[in-house]
C-alpha cells in the first residue's frame, strides 16, 4: 500500500458537550452510612453487565482515561460512548490484524450477532421519546457519489446503528459537503458542537465519513437554589486555591445516594426521571492520583453497590470548560497501531479494498454545570479519504479535585466521564 495517501485515510474527530461535577469534603465526625435503600424509581432495571457493549464501553472509559491523565494535567472530559460507537462502526469494516487490534483495544464482542444486537438495544434505550430528560443519539454515513461500499457494511450500520447513508460530492464540492456534515452535527447536538470538521480537514479525495452524535440535557431531581450560590475557595492543589461560585444544598430535603470509605466519598445525584445520574468520586486529602491509579470497574461497582440514601450537605461548584484531544498516540499505545498504518491497515470490509487507514482521532468537549442540571453533547466523525433537627452531619464539600461520570443507571453504561482539577478555567 505504498503511496496510498491518494486512496484513503480514516479521520476520527470526536466532540463532546456535557457535564456536572460534584466536589465533597468529609466531616471527620460523620457516622457510618445507614442501610436505607438507594433513592430510585419504579422503572424496571435491567441487570448491569448483561450487555456486551456496556462492558466494552465502560472498560474503554477507564482505559482511555488512564492514558489521557498521563499527558493532561488539568480538567478532563470525554464521552466514551461517543468514541466507542464511532470505532464500533469502523470496526465493522475492519479485517485481519486491524480488526483484531481494534477488538482488543475496545473489547468488542467477537460474535457479530451479539455485538450488533447489544449496540441496537443500547441505542434504542438511550432514545426513549417519553423520558423526562433529553437524550438523543444519531449516526450517519456520508458517501462519495461514485464510491462503492459493500452492501453488507451498509446493512450492518443501518440495522444495528440506525445510520443512514447520504450521497455527497467530496470530489467536486468538498467545502459544501463539509458544511453539510457540520450542520448535521450541530443540529444533532442542539447547537453545542459547531464547525465540527474544520476547514481543510476533508478534501476532494475523501470517500466516506461516518458520524455519531449524542446530546443530553437533564434537570436535577432536587435543584439548587441560585440565591444560595456564593463564592468559595476551590483548592486546586496544596497552597493554591481559586474562587469559584459554589452551589449548595443543606435543607431538610437534601437526600442523596451516598457511600464512603476511609479514602473516598461517593455521591450520586439523580436527574429528572431517575434513569440517569451523576456519580461523583471525591478523594480524601486531595489524593486524586491514588484514586486514578486504583480506579477499576470492579471498585466502581462496589462503590455503587454501597450507596445508601442519606441526608447530605452538598457543595459543588458551577463551572464551564472546553477540552480537545488528539487521540492517535493513545489509541496506538492501547493496542491498535495497524489501523493508522497505510501499509498495514485493512478496512476491506467497508469497500472491498485495503486502501483505507485512520488518519487522526480528535475529541472535543464542552461542559456546563449549573443549579438546574446538566447539558451534554458529543459528536464523532470518521472520515475515509480516497439531613433530626438541624443539618445532617454528612458533608460533601467538593472544594478540591474530583472525578465524575454520567451514567444510565439501569445498564450502568458510562456516557461521559471526566476530572475537575480547576473549575475556574
Amino acid at each position: 500500500m505504498n503511496g496510498m495517501l491518494l486512496t484513503g485515510a480514516i479521520v476520527v474527530i470526536i466532540a463532546v458537550v456535557a457535564g456536572i461535577f460534584f466536589f465533597r469534603k468529609r466531616n471527620p465526625s460523620i457516622p457510618s452510612p445507614t442501610s436505607t435503600p438507594p433513592v430510585t424509581d419504579d422503572t424496571e432495571a435491567a441487570p448491569q453487565g448483561n450487555n456486551s457493549i456496556v462492558n466494552a464501553n465502560n472498560q474503554f472509559a477507564l482505559d482511555f482515561y488512564s492514558e489521557l491523565k498521563e499527558r493532561e494535567k488539568g480538567n478532563i472530559f470525554f464521552s466514551p460512548y461517543s468514541i466507542a460507537i464511532a470505532l464500533a462502526m469502523t470496526y465493522e469494516g475492519a479485517r485481519g490484524k486491524t480488526a483484531e487490534e481494534i477488538q482488543s483495544t475496545f473489547r468488542f464482542s467477537k460474535d457479530d450477532s451479539t455485538r450488533g444486537s447489544s449496540i441496537a438495544v443500547i441505542c434504542n434505550r438511550l432514545n426513549q421519546k417519553d423520558a423526562k430528560y433529553k437524550l438523543h443519539t444519531a449516526n450517519a454515513l456520508w458517501v462519495q457519489k461514485d464510491y462503492q461500499l459493500r452492501s453488507e457494511f451498509l446493512e450492518i450500520i443501518e440495522k444495528y446503528f440506525f445510520g443512514k447513508a447520504t450521497t455527497v460530492d467530496f470530489a467536486g464540492a468538498v467545502e459544501e459537503v463539509r458544511r453539510t456534515i457540520n450542520h448535521w452535527v450541530e443540529n444533532q447536538t442542539n447547537g453545542k458542537i459547531k464547525d465540527f470538521f474544520p476547514q481543510g480537514s476533508l478534501n476532494s479525495l475523501s470517500r466516506l465519513v461516518l458520524t455519531s452524535a449524542i446530546y443530553f440535557k437533564g434537570s436535577w431531581v432536587k435543584q439548587f437554589d441560585k440565591e444560595k450560590t456564593t463564592k468559595k475557595e476551590f483548592r486546586v492543589k496544596p497552597g493554591f486555591s481559586v474562587q469559584v461560585p459554589m452551589m449548595c444544598r443543606t435543607d431538610k430535603k437534601a437526600w442523596c445516594n451516598y457511600a464512603e470509605t476511609k479514602d473516598l466519598q461517593v455521591l450520586e445525584m439523580l436527574y429528572e426521571g431517575q434513569a440517569l445520574s451523576m456519580l461523583i468520586l471525591l478523594p480524601e486529602k486531595d489524593d486524586l492520583t491514588s484514586l486514578e491509579k486504583t480506579l477499576t470497574l470492579k471498585k466502581l461497582s462496589q462503590w455503587k453497590s454501597a450507596l445508601r440514601t442519606e441526608r447530605v450537605n452538598v457543595f459543588l461548584p458551577k463551572f464551564t470548560f472546553n477540552s480537545r484531544y488528539s487521540m492517535n498516540a493513545e489509541l496506538k499505545k492501547m493496542g491498535m497501531p495497524s489501523a493508522f498504518n497505510p501499509d498495514a491497515a485493512d478496512f476491506s470490509g467497508i469497500d472491498g479494498t485495503k486502501n483505507l487507514f485512520i488518519g487522526t482521532v480528535i475529541h472535543q468537549a464542552f461542559v456546563d454545570v449549573n443549579e438546574e442540571g446538566t447539558e451534554a453533547a458529543a459528536a464523532t466523525g470518521v472520515a475515509l479519504t480516497g439531613s433530626a433537627g438541624g443539618f445532617p452531619n454528612i458533608w460533601f464539600l467538593a472544594n478540591h479535585p474530583f472525578l465524575f461520570l454520567i451514567q444510565e443507571r439501569a445498564t450502568g453504561i458510562i456516557l461521559f466521564i471526566g476530572r475537575v482539577v480547576n473549575p475556574s478555567v
